[in-house]
């Protein structure tokens, strides 16, 4: 009789809300519904398990790549809950802890970011190398960092999506970020983005194509100065814009200004797009692997 396991991966976006249950290295069901209210999203989780889940099955754990600002930490007595975010009604939610509460089994959580940082350093565009950052330039902003072992976290998780960038001079584009006046975020994501076009697509602008590839850029600067990690893994509708990817390397090796940050971050191909559809997903299904196999064993370090 083989030792077979079922998991439950989720990730929780902006936008969306996805779910897949898979038993060894084969899956059962996948699922997804808009992302409305944290009691939505218990909701329609738990009924998809149930309805989901064949008979004798027996769930062993689950992991979540979840938005942030959240509670990463394991050991933490408010371990998976949401902290003052933008997204309407998920402030103070615990979507972690109520899914571990009615499932039975140890629910894992870590950012989405740091979750596809996970996943494409064991088997996507990060494979083979030490350590991978991963930026998602979508509806928000994010990144995350991956090595052997795990994925960063300190007293909370990165933040990178909030960093301050410079403001090109002449670029009055308002924030979009409530909570910064020239953040990342606030200047390159998807909201941003569209707030500075008006209508327009961006490879039709060429101001604010560069304006963007540049905040791009000096964000993957920070990133190299801050982590220097061997390889950045870059993805989001935003970067889905023809030639921006490679503009915001060339303005970030602009702002690295020629100081010594070793070869990776000037060797070709240092900054790919992603090569799994749902990293944040494969990153979850990472993270309920490990928590079933240890429930004690951090999901982060």
């Amino acid at each position: 009789m083989t030792d077979s396991r079922t998991w439950l991966a989720i990730e929780t976006g902006g936008t969306k809300l996805l779910a897949r249950l898979v038993r060894d290295d084969s899956a059962l069901a996948e699922e997804r519904w808009p992302t409305t209210t944290p009691e939505a999203a218990e909701s329609a989780l738990l009924d998809f398990v149930a309805e989901r889940l064949r008979s004798g099955m027996v769930l062993s754990g689950a992991g979540m790549a979840a938005f942030g600002p959240i509670v990463v930490d394991p050991a933490a007595a408010n371990y998976g809950e949401v902290l003052a975010t933008p997204k309407p009604g998920w402030s103070g939610a615990n979507l972690r802890a109520a899914l571990e509460h009615r499932l039975g089994v140890p629910v894992a959580v870590d950012t989405d970011v740091n979750a596809a940082a996970l996943a494409e350093l064991e088997s996507g565009a990060g494979r083979g190398c030490a350590s991978v950052a991963y930026v998602t330039v979508g509806t928000g902003l994010g990144a995350g960092l991956a090595r052997a072992g795990g994925t960063l976290a300190g007293a909370l998780h990165p933040e990178m999506g909030h960093v301050p960038v410079l403001r090109l001079d002449g670029d009055s584009t308002p924030s979009t970020c409530p909570f910064h006046p020239s953040c990342a975020e606030g200047m390159a994501a998807g909201p941003a983005v569209q707030a500075r076009l008006a209508g327009r697509r961006l490879e039709e602008s060429p101001g604010d194509f560069a304006a963007v590839a540049d905040y791009l850029g000096q964000l993957f600067a920070t990133i190299v100065f801050a982590w220097s990690p061997h390889r950045i893994v870059a993805g989001g509708g935003v970067l889905a814009v023809p030639g921006l990817r490679e503009a915001a390397v060339a303005r970030m090796l602009a702002a690295l200004g020629g100081y010594g940050v070793g070869e990776a971050a000037h060797a070709p191909g240092f900054v790919r797009a992603p090569a799994l559809e749902h990293a944040g997903l494969e990153g979850a299904l990472i993270l309920a692997r490990r928590v079933a196999t240890n429930p004690l064993r951090p999901a982060t370090e």
